[in-house]
This record gives structure tokens, sequence and C-alpha cells, in this order.
């Protein structure tokens, strides 16, 4: 795996570690009403803090196997298909919530994914 594969992976982990602390710990800040879209009144309803706490343990996550994949496992495939995955999950959040999420949250994964295909 190149150089620059690993870096670019390892800033999508890092974009779903901010993900992860703002659905996760942040929940009811600025920061998170602003990222999100939604009001801070709306974050602080119990029954969405709690579907974005799980949500941010499932980005956290996320985080961990691109790094266990780049950094313990060394493994191209492995990035290749986590990066497709989360192009996947992001088209769907462009198609059902906000065209911008296929760049905001797929962007780097994209970039990513053609640096393990060429590179």
């Amino acid at each position: 795996m190149s150089i620059i594969t690993k870096i670019l992976s390892t800033m999508v982990a890092l974009e779903f570690f901010y993900i992860l602390y703002l659905e996760t710990f942040a929940t009811a800040s600025d920061t998170t009403s602003r990222v999100f879209g939604m009001s801070k009144e709306e974050l602080k309803r119990p029954s969405v803090n709690v579907l974005f706490k799980n949500q941010g343990v499932y980005n956290g996550l996320i985080t961990v196997l691109i790094l266990a994949a780049v950094f313990i496992h060394n493994s191209k495939i492995a990035v290749i298909y986590l990066m497709g995955y989360i192009i996947l999950v992001a088209a769907y959040g462009s198609l059902t919530s906000n065209p911008k999420i296929i760049l905001k949250q797929g962007g780097l994964a994209i970039i990513t994914l053609i640096s393990c295909l060429v590179l």
C-alpha cells in the first residue's frame, strides 16, 4: 500500500473520528447543530440524542476498522472495501437526505479509493 493511500486512509479515519465526537460527545453543541443542519433543541430531544450517540459509535468503529486495515494488517483490499462501503452509505445519504453528503462524507473516501486502485 502506498504512503499516499495510507495518509488518505488515515484522513478518512480522522474524519469519522470527528463525526464520532460530534455525535457521541458534543451531541447538542453549536457545531453539531451546524454540521447536521438541526436545531440544538432537536438535538437535545432524548430520542434524537440516543440515536446520535448510537450512530457515533458506528462511526467510531469505522475509524477503528480503517486504522486496523492500514496499520495492523496493511491490507489494501480491506481499505478498498471500507472506502466502497463509505461511498455507498454517502450515496444513499445524498439520495435520501442531502445531495451534498456524497461529497461531505464520501469525497475523501472517493479520493482514497482512487489512490488504492491507481497506486
